[in-house]
């Protein structure tokens, strides 16, 4: 699916369970290899220990790098999130941010290791930092990658 990045940008932002969660798409770059997110704390996205809910931190990473990836590579590919892990490193209190981000040399190994149509799974890093660019949680997804036949 041909998209811009402004349009995806409306769109999530506009999604009701990044609404719910206060989650905001700040910018996607035009390349598509970078999209910012960022969560400021409300009275409806705290728990009770009154902190960003778990589900809330890791819903800035999904589903930025499988969406990113399939415009990156376009349609010759299959990409599909396979896995997720996230650590919680502390609280997250106020405006917590996340950059994602797909560099050159992910690119490389990804059309390397599937260039005779083999499956992939690519790790990708994600960092959610808090006002003071201090962590408050990492974020390890694993994206499933295949050239098509």
């Amino acid at each position: 699916m041909k998209i811009s990045p402004p349009l995806l940008k409306l769109l999530l932002n506009l999604y009701g369970p990044y609404l719910g969660a206060g989650i905001r798409v700040e910018h996607i770059s035009g390349d598509w290899r970078r999209t910012k997110v960022s969560m400021k704390l409300k009275w409806y996205n705290r728990n009770i220990k009154k902190v960003h809910f778990g589900g809330s931190l890791y819903s800035m990473a999904d589903p930025h790098l499988m969406l990113m990836l399939m415009q990156v590579l376009g349609k010759g590919y299959l990409v599909w999130d396979k896995s997720a892990e996230i650590d919680f490193v502390k609280p997250g209190k106020g405006t917590v941010t996340s950059v994602l981000e797909i560099k050159d040399t992910d690119i490389a190994v990804i059309k390397e290791r599937t260039r005779r149509g083999e499956k992939y799974l690519h790790r990708f890093n994600v960092a959610v930092l808090d006002s003071r660019s201090e962590v408050v949680a990492n974020i390890c997804k694993v994206i499933y990658v295949r050239k098509k036949s």
